[in-house]
């Protein structure tokens, strides 16, 4: 055909496409909110760092990776011509130009209709696939290359939804092979296939179209505050990803669950690969409380949203704030959630979590505890304290009219008490899955067990050394228990307590390493240029090593399935880096490190015999295989027997997250349900066998100040 024609074509088609497309302009007052955004995030972050620019080609690369974050919608030659605007954001934020923004998303819009019309072009062949070849299709493609042209594209199209038919027919077919084997052994239905998604029950292509037409449809509705948010936010993410531009309606919803004025399913969300994940689950709330093997976990996907026994609406690549809003709602009213678990890393399935939305219930964040008996090897029994702290919380009402108010650690200090009463040999505080809180509390808690320094704070202008409040209630040994979702305040107790040498820590390799702190900032009226959320400042450990990034990394590691999963601060795109400032005037009360080569290779001795741990770790070891793995095959035969010893993993995974059966995961962890406390009971009673049994003295003077003073005072 000739060339002149061909290119007619092209124009044609071009032309049509964005005809289809609307494009969405900024409105007037815009520019200013840019320019507001950036000046306050010049004179506020902990940073100091102008907009410029080098921070430029960061929200470039932020913006370009957010709107196509599995790299298929641009090739390499959209970025090229992208490229000479990577260093200019910031003048032409300056001089009022958005267009960057608004150009971009009209770019993806136009080429996600045509990726939509070639999946519908295929969805109508009457066998589309071959699926006898031996091709592979690399699914994880955050870092991958972006396709060269628009024949690359176009092929790479073509294999992501072939992946994705495969993965559903395949799913279909071995959820009936389970359903007819249950039944011909005579099984009631599982709770899980009770909740299994309905998508499965209608035929594949209609399956695809209609979440290629959600997909269509969510971008077609992107207004232009969407566009901005999304501008603003890769923005302010340059600097790092927990500072973020609020747009008037996010800044809304923001305030609205400050006040608690609506009820949720208590989970910190955000957005991420075009969809919302779930970060967090708060002890107390609804999906914390839920004790049924189909459940929301940490790290699953959101990919749509029900009310009641309505319709579930697709929520992929809508805006984060209008699928929170989908999710909260009246208290006591049901909400339906489809998923794509944590434990499926490729997407192929998910589950259906339904909810009633509930307030955050305080007696479930609050401290528990009780006397562990350790039976000892040369006979006879150790008593042992045990303390569950779900999170640092303070200032909230207790009882009836909220006449006084609740506090961790005077909770705390009444097992304490108990505890000393019931004289207890050591103490096990577990900090496991506790994402922080009151910075108050955390200070409280460690001065019931040491005195001095416990945290250092550096904003702009100065660094600030906080001590532990209080009196020290326990003078016996300590053992901290840790994980991957160990945060926050929660990271400060444990490196406090690790710095004395005050107390042994155990757990995942390290913890979640979140050590900064955000402050809302208002641009002016909130209701019409939003605000924006700043990092100002940053913990640091006394010994002058901050918690950001690297966390705190136990003495002793006995890692849980959340140490396989992409969880933590290190897996967040431009995080602060790990730095050091000189250390706080403090006095180590103890050296634990003469003891744990001997702790070690008990405990290694032990959990070697132990077959549960075993079992754990052997999953742990499989998802890690798993999340290495980037291709799978598109072969049928292959595909379905790696489908089917996922799906034996995966069930033992869920297991494993979820924390055993609904009965071990309402009484909580116990040593016959949680190998890692079981085993870190028995560290703890050889720590205190090698220190010198259970009336060796503990020093619990940290504050170096005071040992000068009262060494030099006495002569």
């Amino acid at each position: 055909m000739d060339r002149r024609i061909l290119a007619l074509l092209g124009l044609l088609a071009a032309a049509a496409i964005q005809a289809a497309v609307t494009p969405v302009a900024p409105e007037p007052v815009y520019p200013e909110i840019a320019r507001r955004v950036t000046r306050q995030l010049a004179l506020n972050h902990l940073s100091g760092e102008r907009f410029g620019d080098r921070l430029s080609a960061v929200a470039w690369t932020n913006l370009v990776d957010a709107l196509d974050y599995d790299r298929s919608l641009l090739t390499q030659a959209d970025l090229a011509r992208l490229e000479p605007q990577k260093e200019r954001i910031d003048d032409m934020i300056a001089r009022g130009d958005l267009s960057f923004g608004y150009d971009l998303m009209q770019l993806i819009r136009e080429r996600l209709e045509a990726r939509c019309d070639l999946v519908e072009a295929i969805l109508k062949e009457p066998e589309p696939f071959d699926f006898s070849a031996d091709e592979r299709y690399f699914w994880k493609r955050r870092k991958a290359e972006r396709p060269a042209d628009e024949a690359a594209q176009r092929a790479l199209w073509r294999a992501c939804l072939k992946n994705e038919y495969l993965a559903l027919t395949l799913a279909k077919e071995l959820d009936a092979e389970e359903a007819a084997q249950a039944q011909a052994e005579g099984k009631e239905p599982e709770e899980e296939d009770e909740a299994r998604d309905e998508d499965l029950d209608e035929p594949v292509p209609t399956i695809l179209a209609k979440r290629y037409g959600a997909l269509r449809d969510a971008f077609a509705e992107m207004d232009s505050e969407t566009v901005l948010q999304r501008y603003l936010s890769a923005v302010a993410n340059a600097y790092d990803p927990h500072t973020d531009y609020m747009s008037p309606m996010n800044f809304e919803d923001f305030s609205m669950e400050m006040n608690l004025t609506l009820c949720g399913i208590g989970a910190t969300l955000r957005y991420d690969d075009g969809a919302v994940r779930v970060m967090e689950l708060m002890s107390g709330g609804p999906a914390a409380r839920d004790t049924r093997d189909v459940r929301l976990q940490e790290g699953d996907l959101i990919i749509g949203v029900g009310q009641g026994d309505g319709p579930i609406e697709d929520v992929r690549h809508k805006p984060l704030s209008r699928t929170v809003r989908k999710i909260r709602g009246p208290k006591g009213t049901k909400v339906v959630l489809r998923v794509i678990p944590a434990s499926d890393k490729s997407g192929s399935r998910t589950k259906l979590v339904d909810l009633v939305r509930d307030e955050v219930k305080l007696e479930e964040q609050a401290v528990t505890g009780r006397v562990e008996r350790l039976s000892l090897p040369a006979g006879g029994e150790r008593r042992l304290g045990y303390v569950r702290i779900p999170t640092f919380y303070a200032g909230m009402a207790a009882g009836a009219g909220g006449a006084e108010a609740r506090s961790m650690t005077r909770d705390l200090l009444r097992y304490v008490q108990d505890f000393n009463q019931a004289h207890v040999e050591g103490l096990v505080i577990d900090l496991r899955n506790n994402g922080g809180g009151s910075l108050a509390e955390a200070l409280a808690m460690t001065g019931l067990f040491v005195t001095g320094p416990a945290v250092q704070v550096r904003d702009r202008a100065r660094v600030q050394t906080l001590n532990a409040q209080g009196r020290v209630a326990f003078r016996k040994p300590l053992l901290v228990l840790v994980n991957r979702n160990s945060a926050s305040a929660s990271e400060i107790v444990a490196s406090a307590l690790q710095d004395y040498g005050r107390a042994l820590v155990v757990g995942d390799s390290k913890t979640h390493g979140k050590g900064t702190v955000q402050t809302v900032l208002g641009l002016g009226d909130n209701q019409v240029y939003g605000a924006d959320r700043v990092t100002s400042a940053c913990f640091f450990r006394i010994n002058g090593g901050t918690t950001q990034l690297r966390g705190v990394v136990p003495d002793l590691v006995l890692p849980s399935i959340y140490d396989a999963l992409d969880l933590g601060e290190d897996q967040l795109p431009g995080a602060l880096p790990y730095a050091e400032i000189p250390p706080a005037y403090y006095a180590k009360t103890e050296d634990v490190a003469p003891y744990l080569p001997r702790l070690k290779a008990a405990s290694d001795a032990r959990l070697a015999a132990d077959a549960q741990y075993q079992a754990s770790q052997s999953l742990i070891a499989h998802v890690r295989r798993a999340n290495a793995e980037q291709t799978v095959p598109l072969n049928i035969d292959r595909r379905r027997e790696r489908m089917r010893a996922e799906r034996a993993m995966e069930k033992l995974q869920e297991d494993a997250l979820r924390g055993g059966s609904a009965k071990d995961r309402k009484e909580g962890p116990t040593p016959e349900n949680d190998p890692v406390l079981r085993e870190s009971l028995r560290i703890l009673s050889d720590y205190i066998d090698l220190r010198g049994g259970p009336d060796a003295p503990v020093d619990t003077d940290g504050d170096l100040g005071l040992r000068l003073f009262r060494l030099f005072g006495a002569q």
